[in-house]
């Protein structure tokens, strides 16, 4: 059964949660979609846990999605003058400028091409929750290549890399601008770090079927292989009380549906969401010049990614082309933002699939909303 709301054109987006759940390709799951300042769908349903429902109040890890949030906060406050995307980050994180980071800039740390995909030590769980010292950690490391001569995703630590910069331009953690400057004004259901009083809305991840990337067949100095292991990601880790009450900014976000698809909303909406404006066009610009264009390093696939969110590529052929911002998120999760047609849409899954940048299932839901927004 699916719960909530849609106009009549997105109806179909209806059909496929529902058939979805009754295969049980989704075990629980949200999509939302806002068009031209209207939220024409907000659809959920499914089990957040066994014998829980999905309802409106459902929060889930969105994984990478977690990073537009990042991006987000960064633009705001280039909005208001505290970041500069063409400086040096060493402007507001002079520690970053330890062996020969002192030419990265702001833009191409969010652009994924600061030579730092991830910690040449080993790193635990509890290590990255404090974020502010495995952050100082980073900041100290030598580049694993030269920075700005080719993507090489920030799969865990991008997070870290971005509060240090939030943090020394505004003395305030990433989590904390986001919270009070973002989320809190634009009525986004998100969360960097899960209130004590809502952690029992929180669905459960399930793991992705045995299979998908092959992780034995990479030679052992992969970047992949050093980095989404330091640390590993169980789903009792990510189940967990600790790490959902945790503020790690690359993949530790929790949100519902409509949540995503209202902070960044702003995006695609020129700056401007329910009278709330966060951004100028101009701002939102910049965010559309390329950092990285090339094979990542990571991910192993052709990416070209702006200033916090990747651009359309072929390796996500459900991604319109055009001035779109979007970004992806382990095992399924999406936002689109599409500037010119002024509309977000997301997508949330609690039931994990092999994805890294997309799959059939995601592919599915983007491709489906953008058929019902041109059927209006």
């Amino acid at each position: 059964m699916v719960d909530g709301t849609c106009t009549d054109a997105f109806e179909p987006l209806r059909g496929l949660l529902a058939g979805n759940l009754a295969s049980g390709a989704d075990v629980g799951a949200a999509v939302a979609v806002v068009h031209d300042g209207e939220v024409v769908a907000d659809l959920w349903g499914g089990e957040a846990r066994p014998g829980v429902p999905w309802t409106r109040d459902t929060l889930v890890q969105v994984w990478s999605v977690t990073k537009t949030m990042a991006a987000l906060t960064v633009l705001t406050l280039v909005e208001r003058g505290e970041v500069d995307l063409d400086a040096p980050v060493a402007t507001c994180w002079p520690a970053f400028a330890a062996h020969g980071k002192d030419g990265v800039t702001v833009g191409q740390l969010l652009g994924h091409t600061s030579g730092l995909p991830g910690w040449t030590r080993t790193v635990t769980v509890e290590d990255i929750l404090d974020v502010e010292t495995s952050a100082g950690w980073l900041a100290q490391e030598e580049p694993w290549y030269e920075p700005g001569s080719a993507p090489a995703y920030q799969i865990l630590d991008h997070g870290h890399l971005v509060d240090g910069v939030v943090r020394g331009a505004t003395g305030r953690s990433l989590a904390e601008v986001f919270r009070d400057d973002v989320a809190g004004p634009l009525g986004a259901d998100v969360h960097l770090g899960v209130p004590e009083d809502r952690l029992d809305d929180c669905a459960d991840l399930r793991p992705p079927p045995a299979g998908g990337v092959d992780l034995g067949a990479l030679p052992a100095d992969h970047f992949l292989l050093r980095t989404i292991a330091n640390p590993f990601l169980t789903m009792p880790v990510c189940n967990g009380e600790a790490w959902r009450r945790g503020t790690t900014a690359a993949a530790g976000g929790h949100a519902s549906a409509l949540g995503v698809a209202r902070a960044q909303a702003v995006v695609s909406h020129g700056g401007e969401l329910d009278s709330t404006r966060l951004l100028s066009p101009e701002t939102i610009e910049r965010a559309l010049a390329v950092q990285a264009d090339g094979v990542d390093l990571v991910l192993s696939v052709p990416l070209t990614f702006g200033a916090g969110w990747a651009l359309p590529t072929p390796s996500a052929p459900a991604v319109p082309d055009g001035r779109v911002l979007w970004w992806t998120g382990y095992g399924g999760a999406i936002v689109v933002n599409d500037l010119d047609r002024r509309t977000t849409i997301a997508y949330t899954p609690n039931q994990l699939v092999t994805h890294m940048v997309s799959s059939p299932r995601t592919d599915a839901y983007v491709r489906t909303a953008l058929a019902c927004l041109e059927a209006r």
